[in-house]
Parts: structure tokens; C-alpha cells; sequence
């Protein structure tokens, strides 16, 4: 396995991005294609983008000539998570019609063996395949199942990707297959500038030290409970202390905490930057942890739970760029936090956004890149053999 490849192209490419949730519900599967439409438009690629639902108001510049809706999303439990996927006969006739349709040079599926847009569209597909595989379950039923049942649709898949070594594990473990990791991809300096339109970044001096929690709160797995847990520990050290919470489904919360609900990329970035701690306390299925990276790129001091991809982001158990705890243990979050107000803005939030630099798309979409040269290079030599 290879963290880094070194395939060249030498003409641009047409290509096919296939997303099996929907681009207009906030996600980081979703971000990453759009990101990654960005980025390939960038280098003279020309692209084309299937998903289900529609096209979001920031859709980082793609065109709606460039998208096709696969359906209408619906909401299904998948990964611990509620994921916005188009289902039946009908979605899958669009995203097989879709394949047809686009004489492409390369198709590039994201979460291949989710039964929305990505399946079918693998399973229609005639170029050359390659596939990102974002889950981190370790027990995924779904994916035992496409172990065995789908192994036609996997033969299919040219080269895979995983975003982490985390979800690598996931894929050979469950596919036996193996997969590089290319991790996932941020405009970093989006993270670092005040967009124009944003909410005002603007704090007064001595305004109450404020947590930000991003996420689906209602999902266990996102640790918002944990957060919560924490607060009467510290609450004695900062009795004003407040706490934001941007994302869908928490339900109530305690006093002197704000539900913000979902936020627009504008404002999430605001909100990181006036953030004074970042919280990510996830406590499973997590296989890379784009939220803590975007807070990284930020400059924002962050608080993290020990999962391992969390820990990589942040460059090692030994010395990471930030304060991590034990997954699920409110009395090390609060003391994580604790030290985070006292240290600040500092060399450590620095040497967190030096390591976000290294998940700018300047430098994860080369590697992209690398996989489509070596797919199409092996292709090209199978045909002249």
C-alpha cells in the first residue's frame, strides 16, 4: 500500500463523480465530491456529477449543466448515521441512464456499494472504475453482505481509495481487497479568510469563552452527550461559559446552550473562527474527521476523543496538535477543555494548520490524479496486449 502516487496524465480527462447521498444535505462524502469536482475543473478536467437530490447554493462554482439528480433522497439509517440515498427501480434506471449517456474516460464512485446512486452506477459502468471508500465500520453488515453478494459489482472497481488507514482496514477486511489511501481533501485558505457575506468574526474583548460543536447531535456516535456531560464540571471553572451547537436533531439542551441547527459553509466557517475551543468528542465510526481538520485549518484550539483517525489528523499521540481525551469520558473532556482555554492561540494551533496544509486539495488532488493515471496506464497495456 501507498500513501502517495506518482502517475502522471498527460491529456485532460473526462470524468464521471458519482455521490450516493444528496449534495443539497450537509455532509462530508457530499464535500468531498463537490471538492473534488472543484479541484479536477481546476486542472483542465472536464466533469460531470451524478447524486441524488439537487445542487446546493455553495456547490463550490459547478454548474447545473454539469449535475444530474439521481432522484429524490430519502432518509435511511446507514452507518450509524441518517443518510440522505435514493432508492428503487426508478433511481437505479437514472443513474444506469446517466452512465450511458456520458462517454467518460474515467468513473469515479464514491461509497460504491451503497444501493443509491453508486451501485448502479458501478455496475452499468464501461470505463475504467475507480472507487472511495469513506466508511469506518468494522462489523458493517452491509458491507459483509456486498462481501459476498456483490462481489461481481467489486470485481469491477479498477483501483480503490480509502480516506485513512482506518477505513483501508474496513475495505480489506470486509472485500479483500486492497485500497491506498489518499486522504480526504479541504480549500484550507477557505478556512483562514473571513468569505465575503459572512457573519461579522467579531468578538468583544472579554466576551464569555465559547464552545462550538459540529455535527448531527442527535447520533450517538457524535459524542454530544459526552459534551454534555461535562458541562457542570465546567461550568465551575467558567460559570458563563457557552456552548454552540450547529447541525441537525440534538433536541433540548441545557441552559446557556444555543441549538443553531444546520448552518451554511459561511457560517460554519464564522462560527470557527469566534469559536475560543473546538469540540470533536465522536466516540465510533469515524474513519477520517473532516470537522477536525476544517477547526484545524482554522487556527481555532481544538479538543478531540482519542479515535485513532482523530489522533493521526493531529500528528500523533506523542505530541498532537491539540488536547485529546478518552472517547466517551466527560471528566477527561472537561479537563482537555480546561487546558485548552488556559493555553489559547498559541504554537500549537499553529502547528495544526501547518498539518491541515497537508490535506489542502494543492496537495491531495495530485494524488487523485496519481490513481487515475495508474488505472488508465495498466488499462491502456491490458489493450495492446
Amino acid at each position: 500500500m501507498s500513501t502517495r502516487h506518482p502517475g502522471v496524465l498527460r491529456r485532460p480527462l473526462r470524468v464521471g463523480l458519482v455521490c450516493p447521498y444528496a449534495l443539497d444535505v450537509p455532509g462530508g462524502v457530499q464535500n468531498q465530491v463537490l471538492g473534488l469536482a472543484a479541484f479536477l475543473r481546476g486542472a483542465g478536467h472536464d466533469v460531470r456529477v451524478l447524486a441524488p437530490g439537487g445542487l446546493p447554493d455553495d456547490a463550490y462554482g459547478l454548474e447545473p449543466a454539469r449535475f444530474t439528480s439521481a432522484g429524490a433522497p430519502l432518509a435511511v439509517r446507514y452507518n450509524g448515521s441518517v443518510a440522505p440515498v435514493a432508492l428503487g427501480p426508478l433511481a437505479a434506471a437514472r443513474s444506469r441512464r446517466w452512465v450511458a449517456a456520458h462517454a467518460v474516460d474515467l468513473l469515479h464512485v464514491h461509497e460504491p456499494l451503497v444501493p443509491s446512486a453508486s451501485l448502479p452506477a458501478l455496475t452499468a459502468a464501461r470505463a475504467p472504475v475507480v472507487a472511495t471508500f469513506h466508511t469506518a465500520t468494522p462489523r458493517s453488515r452491509a458491507l459483509r453482505i456486498a462481501g459476498s453478494a456483490l462481489s461481481g459489482a467489486v470485481d469491477r472497481i479498477d483501483a480503490g481509495i480509502a480516506v485513512s488507514p482506518t477505513a483501508r482496514e474496513v475495505v480489506v477486511g470486509h472485500l479483500g481487497r486492497d485500497a491506498v489511501v489518499v486522504p480526504n481533501g479541504l480549500d484550507v485558505d477557505a478556512y483562514g479568510s473571513s468569505p465575503t457575506g459572512s457573519p461579522s468574526s467579531v468578538r468583544p474583548t472579554g466576551a464569555p469563552p465559547r464552545l462550538l460543536f459540529l455535527g448531527r447531535g442527535g447520533e450517538r456516535r457524535k459524542g454530544l452527550d459526552v459534551l454534555l456531560a461535562a458541562l457542570p464540571a465546567l461550568r465551575r471553572a467558567h460559570p458563563d461559559l457557552e456552548v454552540l451547537v450547529a447541525g441537525p436533531g440534538p433536541g433540548a439542551l441545557p441552559a446557556g446552550c444555543r441549538n443553531l441547527g444546520l448552518v451554511d459553509e459561511n457560517t460554519k466557517r464564522a462560527l470557527l473562527r469566534t469559536a475560543d475551543v473546538f469540540v470533536a468528542p465522536h466516540t465510533a465510526r469515524e474513519s477520517f474527521g473532516i470537522v477536525l481538520l476544517e477547526a484545524m485549518a482554522s487556527g481555532v484550539p481544538v479538543v478531540a476523543s482519542d479515535l485513532p483517525p482523530f489522533v493521526d489528523l493531529l500528528g500523533g499521540a506523542a505530541d498532537p496538535a491539540g488536547q485529546v481525551f478518552r472517547r466517551g469520558d466527560p471528566a477527561g473532556l472537561a479537563a482537555a477543555v480546561t487546558a485548552a482555554l488556559a493555553e489559547g492561540r498559541g504554537s500549537r494551533t499553529e502547528r495544526a494548520r501547518a498539518l491541515a496544509q497537508r490535506y489542502d486539495w494543492s496537495v491531495v488532488g495530485p494524488e487523485v490524479l496519481g490513481v487515475y493515471a495508474d488505472v488508465l496506464t495498466e488499462r491502456s497495456a491490458e489493450g495492446a496486449s
